[in-house]
């Protein structure tokens, strides 16, 4: 069996982080897709994409606490075979019974999935610098969705999307039944080593990141409909995904290259400001420049600033249980974004996300000031 120190396996986690990570990328022509074609409201269409998310997080919390007792090449397989079948369900379907239940069941099976790839990087010899390399991956995997997807949909119908989702999980499937690593001998910290408790600054880092990913749900879900409302046009705003994707290539490695020189507690404190401020440009402008603008770099801002979260978590506790959790972390917030936005556009519309984000910003920085090695020092001299 490969390790995450060898290309074999890291490829395997780059691909098997794609595609668990499907919804960072996809969101914007996820729900675009089902209140243009299918005609769902924004709430509805909201929560069809939650129940996916939802789905990955009720799995992440099993599995997270039992992660190291089950063989992670066969859960991940299984987990992407499961979304796989799932999502080629959803592709025959039109109403929104029948779409909620195949979203959950591909929730649920690409979360279990996700869990054993994220708790394996977690357990590396560097989980920053592999982070990054796999959040790379998602930055090429994001322009040529976003490349193809929109034109697709727009030429052949809503069903292409659930088809391509189908054979992005059946790939990760194969590819990690072939080639998905195990940590190798030196990699895994013991686990009498660490505290068994998670201590308050995992928990609050945990929760920063699941409060900025909330943000980035609940604007980036309605990133393509807000352009769409706007009058922007289709070919405007497939330029601006296509270039984003683009621009995503660029945090993942950025954040590897500055591992050494920034320090991650004061890069966590400035990621959710920088986000909020971009939410509320994309949200309050009506004019194609300044949504661009901000379009470009909103995902780009999540992708830095958890990649230095992921690997100051890997700091704070060592086992890889609160790592194979991240699922659960990024997810539990994003299950809320798209229900949470589609209301407050029906409601009151777009500019009130921009608002809400700023909210939770203010929240996110709160429970990232939490977050500090020197907690986590402390337990560990109370454990000994």
């Amino acid at each position: 069996m490969t390790t995450t120190e060898k290309w074999p396996g890291r490829i395997a986690l780059m691909v098997a982080h794609c595609a668990g990570m499907v919804d960072l990328v996809a969101l914007p022509v996820w729900v675009g897709t089902l209140i243009t074609v299918y005609h769902f409201d924004p709430q509805q269409a909201g929560g069809l994409a939650t129940l996916f998310l939802a789905g990955a997080v009720v799995a992440s919390l099993f599995f997270a606490p039992r992660f190291g007792r089950i063989n992670g090449r066969l859960a991940t397989a299984i987990g992407f075979a499961g979304a796989a079948l799932a999502f080629a369900f959803a592709s025959t379907q039109s109403t929104f019974a029948p779409l909620a239940i195949a979203h959950a069941a591909a929730g649920l099976s690409a979360g279990t999935a996700l869990s054993f790839t994220h708790g394996t990087i977690g357990r590396s010899v560097n989980p920053h610098r592999l982070f990054a390399i796999v959040g790379t991956a998602l930055g090429v995997f994001a322009i040529l969705f976003l490349g193809a997807a929109p034109n697709g949909i727009a030429a052949m119908g809503g069903a292409v999307l659930f088809q391509i989702f189908a054979g992005v999980m059946a790939v990760a499937a194969i590819v990690a039944a072939l080639a998905f690593p195990r940590p190798a001998s030196g990699e895994v910290v013991s686990e009498a080593a660490v505290p068994q408790k998670i201590g308050r600054a995992v928990w609050a880092g945990v929760l920063g990141v699941s409060t900025m990913a909330l943000i980035q749900a609940m604007v980036f879900s309605f990133l393509q409909q807000v352009g769409t409302d706007n009058g922007f046009g289709l070919p405007a705003i497939t330029g601006v995904l296509i270039a984003l994707g683009f621009v995503n290539l660029l945090p993942a490695p950025l954040a590897a290259i500055l591992e050494k020189r920034l320090k991650a507690e004061q890069v966590i404190l400035v990621g959710p400001i920088l986000q909020a401020v971009i939410a509320l440009l994309i949200m309050a402008s009506t004019n194609f420049i300044p949504y661009a603008a901000g379009a470009l770099f909103f995902a780009a801002v999540m992708i830095f600033t958890h990649t230095f979260a992921f690997g100051l978590l890997s700091r704070l506790e060592g086992t890889g249980r609160a790592l194979a959790a991240t699922p659960a972390m990024l997810m539990a917030g994003s299950a809320i974004g798209p229900i949470l936005g589609g209301t407050l556009v029906k409601s009151f519309g777009y500019p009130a996300i921009g608002v809400a984000a700023c909210i939770l910003a203010l929240v996110a920085v709160a429970l990232f000031s939490q977050a500090r090695v020197r907690d986590n020092g402390a337990a560990l001299r109370a454990a000994a």
